[in-house]
């Protein structure tokens, strides 16, 4: 089966894994090694496993060869798939951002944009996507203290504009789980943290947003490692991906034992944390206690 556009939701990075899991399919089902699908477009078996994967571009000669190999004659079907590598070539809206983005990022943005649901755990910041302005700009300010002035807004900007993935009318599910610890780290003074808090207490009315905090006297639990989030696609065809951040990079894992083994650590922390329906009190409990004008 072809697989259906994108849509404007979607970016460039979902729409390569779409079309190399249907090259993939394509190949197997006609019997073609990577290794010969390589020399068929003049390139490597890695280059094939990696288009497969969705880590590249696509050139349109490159997937009309393959095509051709894999015995895809009928013209519909081709430029079906001949659209689908020309739109996931086309820059996704954070383009504009590439000199404050690292490659890395970019490529999470892509899958953010396209995520049907979007669950995280935030052990020392608040969620970027739940972020004020002002909390993002000193979040971002204990990366860059020696950036120019309008390299900082120009991060800013990039971060609510991300935001807007939230306010679309067919926005994602977000499920976020916070350590205590997030708000109770003074980032940006006091006033910043107040404002902050009441965004958060405010985030919590919107239908799909979920958002629950792991209190100190839980002790112990099962993320204790670091912070992850899990994305998960309406599109069959696409993987669940595990996005871990590091200081100069990333890494994305789509085994199903690391799915597994991080989804199995997501339950546990929803279960530890406390239920969503009292993450407004909690938030205002730690808001009139630390951070009263």
């Amino acid at each position: 089966m072809v697989p259906t556009e994108g849509g404007p939701t979607s970016g460039p990075t979902v729409l390569r894994m779409l079309l190399g899991g249907q090259l993939r399919r394509l190949r197997e089902g006609a019997g073609v090694t990577r290794e010969s699908a390589g020399w068929e477009i003049r390139s490597s078996e890695s280059k094939i496993s990696r288009m497969e994967l969705g880590r590249v571009g696509f050139k349109e000669r490159d997937v009309a060869d393959l095509l051709t190999l894999y015995g895809v004659t009928a013209a519909d079907e081709r430029e079906a798939l001949l659209k689908l590598a020309r739109d996931a070539n086309s820059p996704g809206w954070w383009h504009r951002y590439g000199d404050v983005l690292p490659g890395w990022f970019q490529s999470y943005l892509g899958l953010e944009a396209a995520a049907a649901l979007i669950r995280t755990y935030e052990v020392q910041f608040v969620p970027g996507l739940l972020q004020t302005a002002d909390y993002a700009r000193a979040v971002i300010l204990l990366g860059h203290r020696g950036a120019p002035a309008d390299e900082l807004d120009r991060r800013v900007n990039l971060r609510m504009e991300r935001q807007e993935l939230l306010r679309r009318s067919n926005p994602p599910q977000l499920w976020a789980v916070l350590d205590e610890a997030a708000l109770r780290r003074p980032i940006g003074g006091a006033e910043v943290m107040r404002r902050q808090l009441d965004a958060l207490i405010e985030a919590t009315a919107a239908p799909h947003v979920r958002l629950q905090i792991v209190p100190f006297d839980a002790g112990g639990h099962a993320a204790a490692s670091g912070a992850f989030s899990i994305l998960r696609f309406g599109d069959q065809d696409l993987p669940d991906i595990v996005y871990i951040e590091q200081l100069t990079s990333a890494i994305y894992l789509d085994k199903r034992d690391d799915l597994d083994y991080y989804a199995l650590a997501m339950e546990r922390l929803c279960v530890e944390a406390e239920p969503p329906e009292r993450t407004p009190e909690l938030l205002a409990r730690i808001r009139d206690e630390l951070y009263r004008g």
